[in-house]
């Protein structure tokens, strides 16, 4: 279809477009941001989710990958496949490294050294990424009795979809490239509704089902064998501040749920508690204190079912 003339300046835009670099320059001098010679130096999420897809299929060629691999393809598939995404996720990495030596120029070594090196670790990773996948898969399975095999789970499970997210943005969030980390954790968020920050701790055999709402914090520690259901949160309970009234990060702010916890549908725990080994949290409880290993916790008594009966807390 062809444009006319008229139809190009339907739209007066002079005006929005002078105003929008006014707005941009006013941000600009307030973050101390350069205003000359500036390009683009953040990594982009669109790139990244070209990877994750690749990673996928190298992790899982056979069922992940494209539809016409064969088995005696697979090995051959995979090291291609890793070459093309791992030379990306460098030039993401390197984005990074860039962008915070643009701010810290005292950080050390040059960008692409260290984006070199982080992604060289995370190549080396995979296979345990790989064996930690294969363990929330059969969690899944075991724990849900509409699944019919293992493959519909890796296939179907928006579960398994978050977690495969999540352990690749783990590793890269210990191997300090925080920013990528979270661009492929929000990937996995927009697409599944579950929300788990690449910081968060978590062992093998974790098992979300449903999984919708889900939001797990930065500083969560979860151990193993661990069941969730939609809508649980596993958040912090207060900010503290520093002496200028600004939030302090890093600090531990959020649950540790040990081995072998069942936590139902709308429950949310906060805070640096401890859900103990073993312990159930029923569906809708509100947790702000320790759970112990074994207690059973109910939203219709509102209290704790400790092995004795006796409430607490």
């Amino acid at each position: 279809m062809k444009t006319s003339a008229h139809d190009e300046r339907l739209f007066d835009l002079n005006r929005t477009v002078q105003e929008l670099a006014a707005v941009r320059q006013a941000w600009r001098v307030s973050q101390q941001r350069p205003s000359e010679g500036a390009r683009r130096e953040l990594p982009s999420q669109e790139i990244l989710d070209q990877v994750v897809a690749g990673l996928r299929g190298a992790l899982f060629p056979l069922r992940l990958g494209p539809p016409d691999l064969r088995q005696e393809s697979e090995d051959f598939y995979v090291g291609h496949t890793l070459h093309r995404v791992l030379h990306a996720l460098h030039g993401q990495v390197c984005a990074e490294m860039g962008y915070r030596a643009a701010r810290a120029p005292e950080a050390g070594s040059a960008p692409p050294a260290q984006a070199r090196e982080i992604v060289q670790q995370f190549a080396e990773a995979l296979p345990q990424i790989r064996a930690l996948l294969d363990a929330d898969t059969l969690a899944a399975f075991s724990g849900d009795p509409a699944a019919q095999s293992v493959d519909e789970v890796l296939l179907c499970y928006p579960g398994i979809l978050a977690m495969i997210h999540h352990r690749i943005a783990h590793q890269l969030y210990k191997l300090g490239a925080p920013l990528v980390a979270r661009l492929i954790a929000e990937l996995a968020h927009g697409r599944t509704g579950i929300d788990i920050h690449p910081g968060a701790t978590i062992g093998r055999g974790f098992f979300i089902d449903h999984g919708t709402g889900v939001v797990i914090g930065e500083t969560a520690v979860i151990g193993e064998r661990v069941r969730i259901y939609q809508a649980v949160t596993l958040g912090a309970r207060s900010f503290p501040t520093d002496e200028l009234g600004h939030l302090r990060k890093g600090l531990p702010r959020h649950p540790v749920v040990e081995d072998d916890v069942v936590i139902y549908a709308g429950a949310t725990v906060l805070g640096r508690v401890t859900v103990g080994r073993g312990a159930v949290i029923g569906g809708n409880v509100w947790v702000t204190q320790d759970v112990a290993p074994g207690d059973h916790v109910r939203q219709a008594i509102s209290r704790h079912e400790a092995g004795s009966g006796a409430p607490r807390g």
